[in-house]
């Protein structure tokens, strides 16, 4: 790996690394080892270079929102009456757990968020009594999504 100008240059046993983690972040160590033909121990120590690069910041598991009855996807275009509501609307955001994304935006918006409810009576909740609710919002745009068509990250 190389630092240049604070950009980080990856090689290929990099992003074969890379590659095998994010198709499945349980994949066994030594068997990237054996893919790329290199030792354990030197797949474990680019790792460990990779995280401390900030390329890689962590893993998680994926939980199956509908399985645990989460049917609804929406977005949210949030209107504020004055700029300055930004960082205080944003904590008040952080309090409901079905905001899982919250963005700054150019254009009509202050902030554009994601949320996950139940059903649209759900939805409808949380959007008239906890996001209306917050002080300094003036109106709301929502679009709820039908059906996601693309997940993925970045390709390396």
């Amino acid at each position: 790996m190389k630092v240049v100008n604070q950009n980080i240059e990856i090689d290929g046993i990099d992003k074969t690394i890379l590659r095998a983690l994010m198709r499945d972040a349980r994949t066994p160590i030594l068997a990237i080892a054996k893919e790329v033909g290199i030792s354990g121990a030197a797949i474990h120590q680019r790792l460990r270079k990779l995280e401390a690069s900030g390329i890689i910041s962590g893993s998680k598991f994926v939980i199956n929102p509908k399985v645990l009855g989460y049917t609804t996807m929406a977005f949210i275009g949030i209107y504020l009456d004055k700029a300055i509501s930004n960082p205080k609307a944003v904590k008040q955001l952080e309090k409901i757990p079905e905001v899982l994304e919250c963005h700054y935006t150019t254009g009509n918006w202050s902030i554009f968020i994601k949320i996950l409810c139940k059903d649209n009576e759900h939805l409808m909740h949380v959007l008239n009594k906890e996001i209306q609710s917050i002080p300094g919002v003036s109106r709301t745009e929502t679009f709820i999504s039908l059906a996601q068509q693309i997940d993925r990250q970045i390709e390396i």
